[in-house]
């Protein structure tokens, strides 16, 4: 088996714009991942530890509890936190992903 590595990857990987990309996704990954891990581990830790807040209801009439509106938004934020990397993704990921190759050609 021949073990050598393909010069167009080793050129890739010692590119400037690619350790630039390599390294701002993955904070921002990181980032995103850890504000989502708080989020829903903060809304178990508030199921188990404190179902009274979360069963306090809401207004005169009584028709919801607190827990949910902080579930819907727990939702909302997910999709928002989405949104943001596809759109970052989308211009500043791809337009180095497309220099790094248009410079390895």
């Amino acid at each position: 088996m021949n073990a050598s590595v393909d010069p167009r990857v080793e050129r890739i990987a010692s590119h400037p714009a690619y350790k630039r990309l390599r390294t701002t996704r993955n904070r921002l990954g990181w980032f995103l991942t850890i504000l989502m891990l708080i989020g829903y581990y903060g809304y178990i830790g508030l199921i188990a530890f404190d179902k009274a807040f979360l069963a306090t209801p809401i207004g005169a009439g009584k028709i919801t509890t607190v827990g949910i509106p902080i579930a819907l938004g727990l939702m909302v934020f997910t999709i928002l936190i989405t949104g943001f990397y596809v759109r970052r993704a989308n211009k500043e990921f791809d337009q180095l992903t497309q220099q790094i190759v248009e410079d390895v050609k």
